[in-house]
């Protein structure tokens, strides 16, 4: 089911991606040829880029896909490395339990006060952006969660490959 849901937020940034580009292209297209860029343009692309950058981390941190050196990893034994993999996991879920907890607040300040991003013809609000970011945190951390369960339990790892036919 997590895999299922990490697969769903990723479709949803691979969409918004498309959304983007046609944004730009018409923002784009609109200043060369009328002088006139597309309002809001601007404001859209910048909440945009976080909220997409959020979306594809669960599915990043499922498949194995975060930033990581393989070259100490891969010369130690079976049971360092699941102890390394163990702390690796800890440290994510912690860290996206910490952005969870202070883009709580932010988002409510937000929704209260009903912010805005832009001036003019376009104002964009602020507060989905924030409680998207709370929401793709927690599901973060309960990716890590899932994992630190998965290696213990046997079912990732060198382990799950010696006992795999």
């Amino acid at each position: 089911m997590i895999g299922r849901l990490a697969h769903i937020t990723h479709a949803v940034s691979a969409f918004w991606v498309l959304v983007l580009a046609v944004i730009i292209f018409i923002d784009v297209m609109g200043r060369y040829l009328f002088s006139q860029p597309l309002l809001g343009a601007t404001e859209i692309i910048s909440n945009s880029v976080v909220s997409i950058t959020f979306l594809q981390l669960p599915l990043a941190i499922y498949r194995g896909g975060m930033i990581r050196s393989t070259l100490v990893y891969d010369a130690l034994g079976a049971d360092v490395q699941r102890v390394l993999r163990t702390l690796v996991n800890l440290l994510g879920l912690l860290f996206f339990l910490g952005t969870a907890f202070s883009a709580w607040g932010p988002a409510l300040e937000a929704l209260a006060v009903s912010e805005y991003e832009g001036e003019g013809a376009l104002r964009v609000p602020t507060y989905p952006v924030r409680f998207l970011v709370v929401a793709t945190s927690i599901f973060a951390a309960w990716v890590y969660l899932h994992l630190l369960y998965l290696d213990w339990a046997g079912q990732i790892g060198p382990e799950a490959a010696e006992s795999s036919p």
